[in-house]
Formats: structure tokens, C-alpha cells, sequence
């Protein structure tokens, strides 16, 4: 093939794309601005006056970048040990007992007003927006109605976007302040907007409920929702155990309950001794197993509290990075059994060495802040293959080892 037509080919090919890629989006904006057009009789059934609508709609584009994370979401996507890696490490432990520090007026406040210790409010905190620093850059009305017209669970997120209209039309907070996550959470400790409407509290007085530049009306809300959920103060999330030999794993799941004593009798042991029921589990506590990474990993034995912080965010892995959080807060130390792997996650200091080291080598990965994004898992599958290495585009213990 001449120069000519390579060249020529690869302009074809190029322009072909760009067509493409407009039809598309063009379609997409059509469909869009229809199902907003469907959805205001809806939102006005909801509680969503017409002006209101019509103020927060007109122009509005679709964001196709929030499908993708619909169907990218880390605590499902990681392993566990990469997931608690990042989000469990000795920076976020030593904000998190700064946080403890600076705001122990107010938390001593909210344990006598919900009952939730200081630790697992701030564990929430620092995992869902790193103590506030994180909060999320989506316009939640340009996010939520995405949602609300394409990809999965419409329904979910219509409502949500509902939420989010009734938040404005209510002058909780300017427009242009509201933002969050792709998903529509938003805040300090990244509440839903029907969560928002449901469970905020105003916890500093001043007459609203701030979630975004209040730490207090964050903290508080935070505890409103675990308490409401069910929390026990008198009872500790869960526990690491050891199962005996030829433990049935049909036994292991976060819903299949059974008092304490009867885990006991079959054999299940705190990994550090003594008895089952004690460090205030009492013998008919109801109790489940979960094993994150299997068997061969560490196994907990999870209570009530564990299944209240499930419901903050659906996933094992993101209940037991609070729960994990928490306890480190409180001074005790990592899981007694290790992850079943030889190449264990990295820490966000160690992301941002990796970064650091692939942007040395000529790797366009934007702002070394420790996120693993697109540009990132890019470079590092071309760092991998050029290593000799499983091209996966994850980042761990080896690829740094073999990166310095």
C-alpha cells in the first residue's frame, strides 16, 4: 500500500469515527430531551413545581461519562484487598484521628444524641469523602436526570432525581454548590438526595442542614442514618474468627444468622482467643459469617451494626472498610490473617509513587493525586507488557517493586 493510501485510509477511518461518534451523541440528545419532556408530569406528581422543572431541565445535556461508572464501581469491580488498600491506609487512619481531635465536642454531642461512637462516624466520613476534602465535582441534576433517561435502574434514580429537584426548589443550597458523585450522593458523608430529605439533621443550629460546608450537620446526619437503621452501641460490628477444619462454606453469608453460641459450638474462634461471647457479644447475639476473599482469607464474624452499615452502600467490601476504618481509629491493629495473595494492593502514597514513576517514563496520566483512572491502568498495562508481566492494568505490590 502506497504512502498516498495509508495516509488516505487513515483519514477515512478517522472522519468515519467522528460521524460516528456525533450521530450518536446526537441520538442520544434527542432521546434525552424527549424523556425529560415524559418526566415532568412525574415530577410534578412528586412534589416538583412546573418552574422549578422547567428552570433545572432547559438546555440540560446528558453526561454518557456517569453510564460508564454505572457500569465501573470499585467495590464490586477490586479485589477486597485492593479496594480496603487503598481506602484503610495509615494516611487516612492519622486524618481520621485528627478529625477525632478537632471535632470531639461535637462527636461526644452526637454519641449522646444517637448513640453512635465517634469512630465509626468518622470511618464513614473519611471513606466516603476523605473528611470532607472529596465531595464529588457532578452537577447532581445533569448527572441524576442522565440516569434517570438511560442505562440501568431508572426507576432508582428518577426518583432521586426527584429528590434532588424538591433539595433546590426547597433553597437548601445554590445550584451551582450542588455537586457530588456521578451517582447523585453528595456532602461530607454522601448522602442520596431522598436520604437528604429523609435523615439530615441540623446538628451546628444555625438553621440548615448543611452537609456540604458543615461538619457538624454531616456528622450528625451520618449518626441519624446508623441509628435509624438499627444500630446497637452496645455491640461491636463484627469480629475476626477462625473456622475449624472442614467447615461447611454453605454456612458463610451475611444473611444466614445464628446466635453466637451455636457458631460456637460449631467450632468458630476469635483468631486472637478466647471466648466467642465476649468484648460485649453476648451467646445469643445473632451473628453471621463473611469471607471477602474466601476461606483462605480472613473470616469475620459480623452483628447487627455490620448490616446497618451495609445499607450506607451496598457492598461487603465497603462495609467492612468502615467497619476496618473504625477500628483502627481505635487503635487496633491490622486483620490477624492475611489476604490470600502474593501481590498485595497498594496505599494511596504508594499510587502516587506509582504514578510519580510512570509519568517518568513518558506516560500521559494527568494529576498524580493518587486515583487510579483511565489514563493510569492505561499506562501501567503498558508498563506490564514492556516488564514481562500479566497485562491487567492493576496496580500492585510487584509492578511498583519492579517500576523502582
Amino acid at each position: 500500500m502506497s504512502t498516498f493510501t495509508a495516509n488516505f485510509a487513515t483519514r477515512v477511518r478517522a472522519f468515519t469515527v467522528v460521524l460516528v461518534t456525533t450521530c450518536i451523541g446526537t441520538a442520544h440528545a434527542t432521546e434525552f430531551t424527549d424523556c425529560l419532556l415524559n418526566l415532568q408530569s412525574a415530577a410534578q406528581s412528586a412534589g416538583v413545581n412546573k418552574a422549578t422543572y422547567e428552570k433545572h431541565t432547559q438546555g440540560l445535556q446528558p453526561d454518557l461519562t456517569v453510564l460508564q461508572k454505572l457500569d465501573y464501581q470499585p467495590e464490586f469491580k477490586l479485589a477486597v484487598w485492593d479496594y480496603l488498600a487503598g481506602l484503610v491506609d495509615e494516611e487516612r487512619v492519622t486524618d481520621g484521628k485528627q478529625g477525632l481531635a478537632q471535632h470531639a465536642d461535637t462527636l461526644k454531642k452526637v454519641d449522646e444524641k444517637f448513640g453512635v461512637d465517634a469512630a465509626t462516624v468518622v470511618a464513614v466520613w473519611g471513606v466516603e469523602s476523605n473528611f470532607g476534602r472529596a465531595q464529588g465535582k457532578y452537577p447532581l441534576t445533569q448527572a441524576l436526570a442522565t440516569l434517570s433517561c438511560m442505562g440501568r435502574r431508572q426507576a432508582f434514580f428518577r426518583g432521586e432525581f426527584f429528590a434532588a429537584l424538591r433539595i433546590l426548589q426547597g433553597g437548601h443550597f445554590a445550584p451551582e454548590k450542588f455537586v457530588g458523585s456521578w451517582a447523585g450522593a453528595f456532602g461530607q458523608t454522601q448522602f442520596m438526595p431522598s436520604t437528604f430529605e429523609r435523615l439530615a439533621v441540623d446538628f451546628d443550629g444555625d438553621g440548615r442542614k448543611d452537609l456540604i460546608d458543615s461538619a457538624a450537620d454531616a456528622l450528625g446526619s451520618t449518626a441519624n442514618f446508623l441509628k435509624q437503621g438499627g444500630w446497637q452501641s452496645t455491640e461491636p460490628w463484627g469480629v475476626e474468627v477462625k473456622l475449624p477444619e472442614g467447615f461447611s462454606a454453605a454456612l458463610i453469608g451475611r444473611k444466614l444468622k445464628k446466635p453466637v453460641a451455636e457458631w460456637a459450638r460449631l467450632g468458630v474462634a476469635r483468631v486472637g482467643g478466647g471466648a466467642l461471647a465476649s468484648g460485649g457479644v453476648t451467646a445469643n447475639a445473632s451473628a453471621a459469617l463473611i469471607a471477602p476473599a474466601g476461606v483462605a482469607g480472613p473470616v469475620f464474624l459480623v452483628f447487627r451494626n455490620f448490616d446497618v452499615i451495609y445499607g450506607y452502600n451496598a457492598s461487603e467490601s465497603y462495609g467492612l472498610a468502615i467497619a476496618h476504618l473504625s477500628d483502627r481509629l481505635r487503635d487496633r491493629g491490622a486483620f490477624v490473617t492475611p489476604w490470600p495473595t502474593d501481590d498485595p494492593g497498594l496505599s494511596r502514597a504508594e499510587r502516587r509513587e506509582l504514578q510519580t514513576l510512570l509519568t517518568k517514563r513518558g506516560h500521559e496520566i494527568g494529576e498524580i493525586d493518587g486515583m487510579l483512572g483511565e489514563k493510569s491502568r492505561a499506562a501501567i498495562e503498558k508498563e506490564q507488557a514492556r516488564l514481562g508481566q500479566k497485562v491487567s492494568g492493576r496496580a500492585g505490590a510487584k509492578l511498583l517493586a519492579a517500576m523502582r
